[in-house]
């Protein structure tokens, strides 16, 4: 491994903590709740749902640092992603509160682990289906 490898390497893992921080700011900017504040309280259903749209994002950066040799549209690709997983979440959440009764953003808020792990379940089956598009 050469010098500019690592180089590389750092620039693009530090980019993509970055993104990642950034994406999950976003993220809880969102929700009914502080993520945060919850997290620290322990509430395992926040902290599952977090952990599992941390992962979704976190695959999608790699499969998309994999597929292209450019810092940018590894970068670009994972913000559009995150918008797709967004869509996504708050579509299934309507879905699911009128047809079944479920308020995923109001029960992972009580600390129900099925609700954070369904809300979060949805970012990894999304980021499952872009990834795969990404590697063609």
């Amino acid at each position: 491994m050469d010098f500019h490898t690592l180089v590389s390497m750092v620039v693009w893992t530090v980019s993509g903590a970055v993104l990642l921080c950034v994406l999950m700011f976003v993220d809880s900017l969102f929700t009914r709740y502080d993520d945060l504040e919850e997290l620290k309280a322990g509430n395992m259903a926040v902290t599952t749902r977090f952990v599992l749209k941390l992962g979704a994002q976190g695959y999608i950066l790699s499969s998309s640092i994999a597929a292209t040799s450019r810092l940018g549209e590894a970068l670009v690709v994972s913000i559009v992603s995150f918008v797709l997983l967004f869509v996504l979440e708050k579509s299934a959440e309507l879905l699911l509160g009128r047809v079944g009764k479920l308020d995923l953003d109001h029960g992972t808020q009580l600390g129900k682990v099925g609700y954070g792990l369904l809300a979060g379940s949805l970012h990894v089956i999304g980021a499952l289906i872009i990834a795969a598009f990404i590697r063609g």
